[in-house]
């Protein structure tokens, strides 16, 4: 994590009976993605009995656990042990890593730019400006396989799903909807519009974890020619620093 702020109040739930959602619970959405990605990590570091996963998205964390080892009762206090630590030496400190990925836009490799330019009332080249022209905080990780769920570009409108998801969309394509960003990682049915793909290989099942980001690190767009594309095929995404 970036920040060191105070973590903001939050609400313990229970999902189920192996699981407590806590959803922070702060006006600040700034602050809310920090407070439940700093409670994972501490959860996680903690290595509590029973305690075996700990799932933060934009503003909420799912912690699973074993009930046939603790209660829900137990964790929920030892989730409020750890808003208290977290609270007293605030949230830790992590020097995010950038990604540097070269996209190629539209076309076949970028099926909806078109649509989604349409829709915003901009030309091709202004929503390609505008996907290229900052670095995205990486929020969660998403399905499938480790998808790198973004704060989108800063379109005029937010941008509709399909109304006829594809069956498949292939492993690198760069997609939006709503105010989000993402790169799906392997090919999978996707309901996102599809503007543009990486040739980089984003997934690695060889290796854990299966993808070289985590929540946190910062990932920014840039654009490369239809004809560069094989000049990159093949290479592994990997952080510029």
């Amino acid at each position: 994590m970036t920040a060191t702020s105070t973590p903001t109040p939050v609400e313990v739930f229970e999902s189920g009976d192996a699981a407590l959602r806590v959803v922070a619970s702060s006006p600040d959405q700034e602050a809310n993605w920090t407070t439940v990605h700093s409670l994972a990590a501490w959860l996680e570091a903690a290595d509590a009995d029973g305690v075996h996963g700990a799932v933060p998205t934009y503003d909420s964390l799912l912690v699973e656990f074993d009930p046939g080892v603790t209660t829900a009762r137990q964790v929920r206090a030892f989730v409020l042990l750890g808003m208290r630590q977290l609270d007293f030496i605030g949230a830790p400190a992590r020097a995010p890593r950038e990604f540097n990925v070269p996209v190629v836009y539209g076309g076949e490799y970028g099926p909806d730019l078109e649509r989604v330019a349409e829709h915003e009332q901009l030309s091709i080249q202004e929503i390609i400006g505008l996907h290229t022209a900052k670095s995205y905080v990486i929020r969660c990780l998403g399905a499938p396989a480790g998808s790198p769920m973004m704060d989108g570009p800063e379109f005029p409108l937010p941008v509709p799903r399909l109304k006829d998801p594809r069956l498949s969309v292939p492993a690198g394509a760069v997609a939006v909807a709503g105010r989000q960003a993402v790169i799906a990682p392997a090919a999978a049915p996707g309901g996102w519009c599809v503007i543009g793909q990486t040739p980089l290989a984003v997934l690695d099942a060889t290796t854990e974890p299966l993808v070289p980001y985590v929540p946190g690190d910062l990932l920014r767009f840039h654009q490369i020619q239809p004809e560069e594309f094989a000049d990159y095929a093949g290479r592994k995404l990997e952080a510029a620093r």
